[in-house]
């Protein structure tokens, strides 16, 4: 279980504060008791140099975890993998799979992990752990693995492809959040839930015996989110009793706003150069 834990937002899609710059991704810097960690690198346009505004050594990061596959979560690891060798990192396999959306017409966008295959990975990592179930990355810092998808009004939040010609869904099954377990209750960092947000927070209370969830940040996918969906997201929100939601990146901003409107003192900024931090 860990006792004291700070975590700043490197990438997001809007920033806060002198000299540090916003892109469409997400990364977030966790300092855990000893452990640093990397949860997401967003496309690599600004990690570099977030991190160093904002007094973030990335030659220090022990554990890498990846939430899925889509550039705007992996395009910066091949910058971190150049600057430390000595790094683990987590990932679920499907994430190197092919991975599209579709334009208008051909031809369609490749949306995918740039630059990086297995073998790369392999070589520049000292080990490469796959991640379909549960998996503890450090004592009290787990990743879910892949999410059961029990909800019937959440999707994945877009139309994804695992071909060029877009003509084979890709459901995202490498979707996943990384939670962190406290005295006071469990973090949760979400990198899209393209899974959906209950289901995810819904099977993290499960794998955590209903433990208090103290706090969830990150990405919810809930910009094409119809009216049903956003009540019954903030309706979760209400029967976990969450103190904290810090809504980014793909959430929207018709959802932000919602969000906000409807859980108007839990609901805190999640940009580029925030910081929280939570002790015992």
């Amino acid at each position: 279980m860990i006792q004291r834990l700070q975590i700043t937002v490197l990438v997001e899609n809007t920033a806060r504060g002198a000299d540090v710059l916003a892109e469409h991704g997400l990364a977030f810097w966790i300092e855990a008791d000893e452990h640093r960690l990397l949860f997401d690198t967003g496309q690599g346009n600004v990690l570099r140099h977030n991190a160093q505004v904002l007094h973030v050594d990335l030659t220090t990061v022990d554990v890498i975890a990846l939430s899925h596959g889509h550039y705007d979560h992996t395009g910066g690891l091949h910058h971190v993998l150049g600057d430390r060798q000595s790094v683990d990192l987590y990932l679920h396999p499907a994430a190197l799979a092919p991975k599209y959306a579709k334009n208008d017409r051909p031809p369609h966008r490749n949306i995918g992990i740039p630059r990086l295959d297995e073998a790369a990975l392999r070589a520049r990592t000292r080990s490469l752990t796959w991640t379909r179930s549960p998996v503890e990355i450090v004592d009290g810092i787990s990743l879910t693995g892949e999410v059961p998808r029990r909800n019937d009004l959440e999707d994945t939040g877009g139309a994804f492809y695992r071909d060029a010609d877009c003509t084979q869904p890709d459901t995202l099954p490498d979707d996943q959040a990384l939670f962190i377990q406290m005295p006071t209750g469990t973090v949760v960092l979400l990198g899209c839930a393209h899974s959906g947000v209950i289901n995810t927070l819904d099977y993290i209370s499960k794998l955590t015996d209903r433990r208090p969830i103290q706090a969830v940040l990150g990405g919810m996918h809930l910009h094409r989110a119809k009216p049903e969906r956003l009540r019954a997201t903030v309706d979760l929100f209400r029967r976990y009793n969450m103190p904290m939601v810090a809504p980014a990146h793909c959430t929207g901003l018709p959802a932000t706003t919602y969000l906000w409107s409807n859980l108007p003192n839990r609901c805190t900024q999640c940009a580029v150069g925030s910081r929280f931090t939570f002790t015992k």
